[in-house]
This record gives C-alpha cells, sequence and structure tokens, in this order.
C-alpha cells in the first residue's frame, strides 16, 4: 500500500473512528508529512517496505528539534504503525520497541507574595478596571487555566457558597474549586459593571471585552501584558505562571497535596507534586543565601 494512501485512511480512522480533534489532525498530518518526505528521499513508497532503521534514522535526522517535539513525532508515527498492524496492512508493528525520548520535567516558576500583590494592585476606575480586577484575582485565587477563565459563563459561579464550576478543563473534566472573599468580592464589584460592557449583547460569558462578546485568549494577554509593563515587573509572567504560583504558595503555607490536586484538576497526583519540589528547592536556596556556614568564603 502507498504511504500516502495509508495516512489518508490513518487520518479518515482518526477523525471518524477516534474523533479526534481538528487541530490534532493538523498536527497529524503534518509529522507525518515530514515522515513521508524523509521516507521518499530514502526511496521508500510503500508502508510494507518501511523498517525499524528507518524510523530511528528519521528520529536522528529531527535531533536538531525540540526533544518535545520530536517525542511528538514519534507518538504520532508510533499511533501510525500500529493502525496499520490492526488494520493487516503490514505484518508487524515496526515501531513497538522503539523507546520515546525522555522528557525532562522542568520546575514551574512562581511569582513571589509581593509581585502578586503588585500585579492584583488595579485602581478601579472603569468597568474595564473592574474586569481586569475580578479576572487576576479569580486566576490566581482558583488556579484556573487560561482556557477555563475564558470560557466561565455567569452561571459558573456561585456567589452564595464562594464556589466555581470548572466544566471546560483539561480532559473535558468538571471540578469545584472555592474562590476566597478577595475573590468574590471583586466578582461581585464586577458584576454591577458588567452591564456597561455588554452593550445590549446577549452573551453569557462572564468576562466581556469591548465588543459586548466574550473575552478571547489573545485579549487576556494583551491585558495582562499591559499590567506587567505597567508595574515593571517581569514581561515574561504568563497566565499559567499564576496558576503556578496558585499552587506553590498553598504548598508552602501547609496546604495537603491531595487538596491542591482537586483545585488544579490533576487526574493524576503526580503531576501535582512537582510543585512539593518547588517548596523543596526554596528550602535549599533560602539555607545557602541565609545560614552562616552555607558555604565557605
Amino acid at each position: 500500500m502507498k504511504i500516502e494512501d495509508a495516512i489518508k485512511d490513518f487520518l479518515s480512522y482518526c477523525v471518524f473512528e477516534k474523533g479526534l480533534s481538528d487541530k490534532t489532525i493538523a498536527s497529524y498530518s503534518n509529522d507525518l508529512k515530514i515522515y513521508n518526505i524523509f521516507l521518499k528521499k530514502k526511496n521508500i513508497k510503500l508502508v510494507e517496505d518501511i523498517k525499524n532503521h528507518h524510523i530511528q534514522e528519521f528520529l536522528k535526522v529531527r535531533n536538531e528539534e525540540q526533544i518535545t517535539t520530536i517525542a511528538h513525532n514519534l507518538t504520532v508515527i508510533k499511533n501510525f504503525h500500529v493502525y496499520l498492524f490492526r488494520e493487516n496492512i503490514v505484518k508487524e508493528n515496526i515501531a513497538e520497541f522503539i523507546e520515546r525520548p525522555k522528557l525532562k520535567k522542568s520546575i514551574p516558576k512562581a511569582i513571589s507574595l509581593d509581585d502578586i500583590n503588585l500585579l492584583l494592585d488595579i485602581p478601579l476606575n472603569t468597568p474595564f478596571d473592574y474586569r481586569n480586577k475580578a479576572m487576576l484575582e479569580l486566576m490566581y485565587g482558583c488556579g484556573l487555566r487560561i482556557s477555563e477563565l475564558i470560557n466561565l459563563e455567569t452561571n459558573d459561579i456561585d456567589i452564595h457558597n464562594c464556589l466555581i464550576h470548572i466544566y471546560f478543563g483539561k480532559g473535558g473534566k468538571e471540578r469545584q474549586v472555592p474562590i476566597g472573599e478577595y475573590a468574590i468580592h471583586y466578582l461581585k464589584l464586577y458584576l454591577n459593571q458588567r452591564e456597561h460592557l455588554l452593550k445590549k449583547k446577549n452573551c453569557t460569558k462572564l468576562f466581556l471585552n469591548n465588543h459586548g462578546t466574550g473575552i478571547s485568549r489573545q485579549g487576556f494577554f494583551k491585558i495582562l501584558k499591559a499590567l506587567l509593563l505597567e508595574k515593571k515587573l517581569n514581561p515574561n509572567i504568563s497566565p499559567h505562571t499564576l496558576r503556578h504560583s496558585f499552587a506553590t504558595h498553598l504548598i508552602n503555607r501547609g496546604a495537603d497535596l491531595r487538596s491542591i490536586q482537586e483545585m488544579l484538576g490533576h487526574s493524576d497526583i503526580s503531576t501535582t507534586k512537582i510543585y512539593t519540589q518547588v517548596s523543596n528547592q526554596k528550602v535549599v536556596d533560602d539555607y545557602i543565601q541565609y545560614h552562616l556556614r552555607s558555604k565557605k568564603e
């Protein structure tokens, strides 16, 4: 079977059988296109002629790419060859025993409490100020992902019970997160101002842009970047940094790891445990900086 035909069949399977998103299909298609170009240079046109060492050679050629990119390439190739084997297009899965590159888990960086307070110190003059203040208080106060924040609707906030309902979590999960008094207070103030942003439109999104529709990811980025520049804070602070800071500050103040896992919406507690490494590193840094005999002069 020609490689191009096999790729088309595989992508159709991913769409209609696995129900993968358009974004994922586009990513798979791009990776397999690169893979096919490599195979063509080796004068390989049929899937039956692809051997284990060809995949190994392909990965070596891709060596200049970031390790996460190579890992993704291999995942797609492995899935492709599993499909070929299961559909009896080839006699064996030649990619089965190829090991994935080990990804180094980077320790997330958190903002200091002083910088958080400075960032959240927003004078409230216009409806946009009330919105920005409420968004940042909620993102940091609840450890939200940016996708969760911008997809919130007005009925997802339970003011009376101080809870937020997240329906757009990673992997389509659903969870409830408690809202602190600060976030509740500024949410109430913003909701009183929200009518001015609606512009007679019927939008149910909680946070609105200047057109009266839901604020976008790019819109939030611009707002955060402008505030960081205004307050002379690190311009590389991202929305996800606020989520990291939420978890790190809870760990540092003695919160239970399982509770943080629930609030962040992590399915595996090993993902949450990375924040204990942040806390442990802070202990080491403080020891080196402040203990008189931590290092010789």
